[in-house]
């Protein structure tokens, strides 16, 4: 007799994980919640709204992921999951409200993934959205032991009038960067490569740092809910990048209206020795680096001249300007 676990998928084992999984949202979401956690689909009252539109968003942690398990270390990317896709909902100046994730591995290893979970709900929490649900899909055969990869899912949800789409973006409006914490979750593939042809150790120690690389390379995604919902109330924010994958210019373009060109300089934007080091290390051209890290900006918002020193006023040593908007072909210059 050939029974499902001889096969490679453990049932049981993954229904321990999914009563781990049950009690931790249990702990840190009671009451938020209009279903029970763990049935085929969850559900969250939208109290307040008018004339709510819903928001959502998809996206992964990259190749970082990688690193996290040649290292051993899964919690950090459990936050990062979470970050990349509360952010991308927070750039439509939508509240995010409800996280969903989907692992994939072959084989189960409860420790690994339950480091990995209490990540994601620490991260959760950080981000005052509900972790609703997920799939965790044991897969024997298509991934090698020891691998597994993740996905996340976010919904949020605005007042019709109250979205932000770059629309009333206009010559003379100042460019706000909000710091971040590091590498974020891009870029991961170009460092991997850089690491691997210099001969560099994930345990060497980092230039002048007390941490090594790898746990450098490790810091979390920046979760930018407080900072954006509570400017959004006090300024009117008329765009907001959330700086991903493309670095500056790929990002910001996509919320600049036809006719005005942003302008973006760099001098302006405090240092951070992380990128300094990959692009010494690798000899990356300045402009590779610039589309592809967000060089310590994590989000690039949006107004007007007059709401500038009260924006960052609220933003306090995180926030500073960086730029301008001019008129010109819709573009992003990095002078």
């Amino acid at each position: 007799m050939t029974t499902y676990k001889d096969a490679g998928v453990d049932l049981e084992r993954a229904e321990r994980l999914v009563e781990y999984i049950r009690s931790k949202v249990k702990k840190a979401f009671s009451g938020r919640l209009v279903t029970e956690f763990g049935g085929f689909a969850t559900g969250m009252e939208l109290k307040g709204y008018r004339e709510p539109v819903v928001i959502a968003s998809t996206d992964g942690v990259g190749t970082k992921l990688k690193l996290a398990q040649e290292m051993g270390v899964h919690k950090g990317v459990g936050k990062d999951l979470v970050a990349m896709n509360v952010n991308d909902v927070l750039a439509t100046g939508a509240k995010p409200l409800l996280f969903l994730d989907y692992i994939a591995t072959g084989k189960i290893e409860e420790k690994v993934l339950k480091e990995f979970i209490d990540g994601v709900v620490e991260a959760c929490e950080e981000a005052d959205v509900v972790l609703a649900g997920g799939e965790t899909a044991e897969m024997p055969g298509f991934y090698p032991e020891g691998v597994y990869d993740v996905s996340g899912f976010c919904v949020g949800v605005c007042e019709k009038g109250e979205l932000i789409t770059g629309k009333e973006v206009s010559p003379g409006d100042v460019l706000l960067g909000i710091k971040s914490s590091g590498f974020h979750s891009n870029g991961y593939s170009l460092i991997r490569k850089v690491l691997k042809e210099k001969g560099v150790s994930l345990e060497d120690p980092f230039p002048g740092h007390s941490l090594t690389v790898g746990e450098v390379l490790l810091t979390p995604t920046r979760i930018y809910t407080k900072e954006v919902l509570s400017l959004k109330e006090k300024v009117k924010l008329k765009a907001i990048a959330h700086i991903t994958g493309g670095g500056i210019p790929g990002n910001l373009v996509r919320v600049l209206p036809e006719g005005v060109r942003a302008v973006v300089e760099k001098s302006s934007i405090p240092e951070n020795p992380i990128f300094d080091w990959i692009r010494e290390l690798g000899k990356v051209p300045e402009e590779e680096m610039f589309r592809t890290f967000n060089m310590g900006v994590g989000m690039v918002l949006v107004v007007s001249e007059e709401d500038k020193e009260k924006a960052l006023e609220l933003l306090g040593k995180e926030g500073f300007v960086c730029g301008h908007i001019e008129k010109g072909p819709r573009e992003v210059k990095i002078v």
